[in-house]
């Protein structure tokens, strides 16, 4: 699965590059005590690194890929990275910014089938300071998840004026169809459930500060798989530090 997804992302990057396209690179590097993704670690619930680069692209078309520490979390089979190519359109109309996109998570030096892919698009209206926005992402049927993953959320963020600070929040729900119980439980740890999110972030030119907490309707008092640790989809708050380039 692994080859065929990444054949796949190439392809579809390969297309999206016109021969005479003007290219604008981004690059950055983050640190957090703790990588959280819809309300559960990544990073087995200890500190992580990240480093990811974007080629942006007059077409409107951007390309790049992100790299993580994951620290051995067996939530994805003791793997001690992943990395996640990415193929996105944006699109401003009015006050809106819409996104499309299609991820690979890639992972390495873990056990059993890992790798995944997931499309997903996005709607952001931004009025003054404040900005309010939709998500969806889909994950198809994949051996490595256990079957389909279904993710819906609705994100804000309110700039504070004339300060370097801004508020951010967001609600999401989790759900699919469910083939292997135990790997579904990668995604989706006691089945279907509801995440959300309060943080506030100090940017500085490139350097953004983040505080954040994350929750979980999940009943966290319980290993239901060896893909799902315990204590990893509760109440956490945890702090990042990314530097763009």
């Amino acid at each position: 699965m692994r080859n065929s997804a990444l054949v796949a992302w190439a392809l579809l990057a390969a297309t999206a590059v016109p021969a005479q396209a003007q290219v604008t690179p981004h690059a950055s590097v983050e640190a957090t005590t703790d990588e959280r993704r819809r309300g559960i670690s990544w990073s087995d619930g200890e500190g992580a690194l990240a480093a990811s680069a974007r080629l942006d692209l007059s077409s409107g078309f951007d390309i790049g890929v992100r790299a993580l520490t994951t620290r051995g979390d067996p939530r994805h089979g003791g793997a001690d990275a992943v990395f996640e190519p990415t193929l996105g359109y944006s699109q401003l109309l009015g006050g809106f910014r819409l996104d499309a996109f299609a991820t690979g998570h890639v992972f390495t030096n873990g056990d059993g089938p890992l790798d995944y892919y997931e499309g997903g698009a996005s709607a952001n209206y931004t009025l003054g300071p404040a900005q309010a926005g939709v998500e969806a992402r889909y994950a198809p049927s994949q051996d490595a998840i256990g079957g389909s993953n279904l993710y819906l959320a609705l994100r804000g963020r309110v700039g504070v004026p004339l300060t370097p600070f801004s508020f951010t929040a967001s609600a999401g729900r989790s759900s699919g169809a469910v083939d292997d119980f135990g790997r579904a439980a990668r995604l989706r740890p006691d089945g279907t459930y509801y995440d959300w999110s309060f943080g506030v972030q100090h940017a500085t030119g490139p350097l953004v500060l983040t505080v954040e907490y994350t929750g979980t309707d999940i009943d966290d008092t319980r290993a239901l798989s060896p893909f799902a640790a315990r204590n990893n989809a509760g109440d956490r708050i945890a702090a990042r530090a990314a530097l763009s380039f």
